[in-house]
């Protein structure tokens, strides 16, 4: 039987206690936020602890137990008010990952009101914060009372996350990151669910990437955080669903952040990439039929594409636009949006017909942060023009010389650097290639 600590008189018991893999009562872990937040526990106890955590991990109750103490040292948003059902979407990140610009406006028009915090791009995974920023007088920086009335006024907002809520997590983040302890799955689950959870909605969609282009690289380990992640939204009382989706390539055809909004604004158009759409659609039935706005997956998506043919969802999204300041021209008129000064084609190398064996979108962010479009830390700026727009995905069939994507680039410098880069992320086959599944998993 594995030892229960005792409650804690110092921050050395946890630490001990935990790296001798003894599991922490519910008090432990209270003790252990209030003691982050009034600055009594050390970063180095912490660092020891979390690193502890990590080789010994946490019980799916001490997660939970974690995940509501991080949630109560903030502000928590009450947006009971607004509906029976208020949505939130969280992807883990990825690679051309443009989903939230997509699913956020389908949903309101669908009459499912979304409150949305979103974050920047850091490393090679973009962010939703900074693609809205290439939309000309667009506000991201909105505050709680103005995030709060526009769901309630419009059905949806889309605004940058806050150190008001959660403000645990942003101080155990910090020095997770810098103390190589990000990769722990009761961690990773207790920062995305203690902030979903504070922000408000009583439907939570995850959506957890895994492969290249994703955090979690492999399928085994996003299955186990989306059940980590299930299994503590149930124990707190809050639905949650996910899916586990590929990410071993990037989502869609376009990578950087003009490009991805035009891309996000073409599938409210009907005309999308098929994995974008798809993942939209699928997300999207799984919230329809949990709101009882569908009776069956189905029939919520017949109302989906519905809504997509008839322009509602665009239209829905230049209420959004105009909502937060930004200019809704941009829905006809793509040249307002910041524009790379050239584009150039990427050739497939060799002649002859072959099949895209593999594409790494991890490569494929690089390339892109090369030119600009990325950050190494926080707070360094980013080129909204630049990016790639691929022109095959895995399993495509194409030939030598054909255009394997168009890079939108300032300089030639950044051309052949991206170039460099684009080279290693593909791979060719002379042998039929078949194109991989997009949705892993789903889990509620």
């Amino acid at each position: 039987m594995v030892a229960v600590t005792t409650k804690p008189v110092r921050m050395i018991d946890l630490i001990l206690a935990k790296r001798t893999g003894a599991h922490h009562t519910k008090s432990d872990i209270g003790f252990l936020v209030d003691g982050i937040m009034d600055g009594s526990i050390p970063d180095y106890q912490l660092a020891a602890w979390l690193m502890a955590v990590c080789w010994q991990g946490m019980t799916l109750e001490e997660t939970a137990w974690l995940t509501d103490a991080m949630r109560h040292s903030g502000q928590i948003l009450d947006l009971s008010a607004i509906g029976p059902v208020i949505g939130d979407k969280h992807s883990t990140g990825g690679v051309g990952d443009k989903t939230t610009l997509v699913f956020v406006p389908l949903l309101a028009a669908a009459g499912i009101p979304m409150a949305k915090l979103s974050g920047r791009g850091l490393g090679h995974t973009g962010g939703t914060i900074d693609k809205l920023e290439a939309i000309p007088g667009f506000q991201v920086d909105i505050s709680i009372e103005q995030f709060i009335k526009q769901v309630k006024e419009i059905g949806m907002a889309i605004g940058g996350q806050t150190a008001e809520l959660a403000p645990a997590d942003g101080k155990i983040y910090a020095l997770r990151d810098v103390t190589g302890t990000v990769e722990s799955i009761p961690l990773i689950c207790a920062s995305v669910m203690s902030k979903k959870l504070a922000a408000g909605a009583n439907f939570i969609i995850l959506d957890v990437k895994c492969g290249r282009g994703a955090f979690m690289e492999t399928e085994e380990k996003a299955i186990e955080l989306a059940q980590a992640m299930a299994e503590v939204g149930r124990i707190l009382k809050r639905p949650v669903t996910a899916v586990v989706t590929d990410m071993e390539q990037p989502l869609g055809r376009a990578v950087g952040h003009t490009v991805e909004v035009i891309e996000a604004i073409e599938t409210l158009k009907g005309n999308g990439p098929d994995d974008l759409t798809e993942l939209c659609l699928e997300l999207g039935s799984l919230a329809l039929v949990h709101a009882g706005k569908a009776k069956d997956n189905s029939e919520a998506r017949t109302k989906l594409q519905d809504l997509i043919s008839s322009g509602k969802a665009l239209s829905t999204f230049a209420t959004l636009i105009k909502a937060q300041g930004g200019d809704d021209k941009v829905l006809t008129d793509y040249s307002l949006m910041p524009t790379a000064k050239h584009t150039k084609p990427f050739v497939v190398p060799g002649t002859g017909k072959k099949w895209l064996e593999h594409l790494d979108g991890k490569k494929v962010a690089e390339a892109c942060k090369l030119m600009g479009a990325g950050r190494t830390k926080k707070g360094d700026p980013v080129n909204l023009a630049v990016g790639v727009v691929l022109q095959i995905k895995t399993g495509d069939e194409t030939s030598g010389g054909a255009t394997a994507a168009i890079v939108h680039y300032d300089t030639e410098e950044q051309f052949e650097a991206a170039s460099k880069k684009l080279v290693e992320a593909f791979t060719f086959s002379d042998k039929f290639v078949a194109k991989p599944k997009l949705i892993k998993a789903s889990i509620s």
